[in-house]
């Protein structure tokens, strides 16, 4: 599972609202337009409703590939977006959440609520497990996980959580690090018992 990452397709977690500050749902649509730039196709939740729409929006008004995948239950609650190079309507969360990452080359988490996070975390646990060798990323606008990368130092410093298994998650405030970060990914094996 060595050498580098090809990413044809960066999976991006996000809110399905935009968030309190205006600078949120700017970076989205930056974001979308540098993936579309770069040849990079979007993999996401499949919603038009907040930062979701805004990212997909921004991809394929700058022509880019997008691929949604939502579960029949949010088809109404995030208003499916139909304008879509592909939207995969799957039965339920699990299944959207398989289907992402089996499309994807990477994650990047954007501003988000707990659905967010929880996806983030389940990608970066199976990297942890050696279930996949893909980058995992947060994308740090406005300070927004700054707090975060700081408790997951602390995990570390508690015994918690190993060196190995902290370096998967790379945290970058400006998108275009996080991507160049990305194509220069290396996957290491990590033993998660080890620390």
């Amino acid at each position: 599972m060595g050498g580098h990452a090809l990413v044809e397709r960066i999976c991006v977690f996000c809110g399905s609202s935009s968030g309190s500050d205006p600078s949120y749902a700017a970076e989205a649509a930056a974001t979308g337009r540098l993936l579309a730039e770069r040849g990079i196709g979007l993999v996401y939740g499949g919603g038009q409703v907040g930062l979701m729409g805004v990212v997909a929006d921004a991809v394929l008004e700058a022509g880019g590939e997008v691929i949604g995948v939502i579960p029949k239950h949010l088809m109404r609650a995030e208003i499916a977006h139909h304008g879509l190079t592909k939207l995969h309507v799957v039965e339920d969360m699990h299944e959207r959440k398989a289907t992402m990452a089996r499309l994807s080359d990477g994650f990047v988490a954007l501003p988000g609520g707990a659905g967010t996070l929880e996806e983030l975390f389940e990608v970066w646990t199976w990297a942890q497990l050696g279930l996949h060798a893909k980058p995992v990323g947060l994308l740090d606008v406005r300070g927004y996980y700054s707090k975060m990368a700081e408790f997951l130092d602390h995990m570390v410093g508690e015994g918690f959580l190993g060196e190995s298994s902290r370096a998967l998650v790379t945290v970058a405030d400006d998108a275009e690090a996080l991507l160049d970060a990305f194509s220069r990914h290396t996957y290491t094996p990590v033993d998660k018992w080890a620390g």
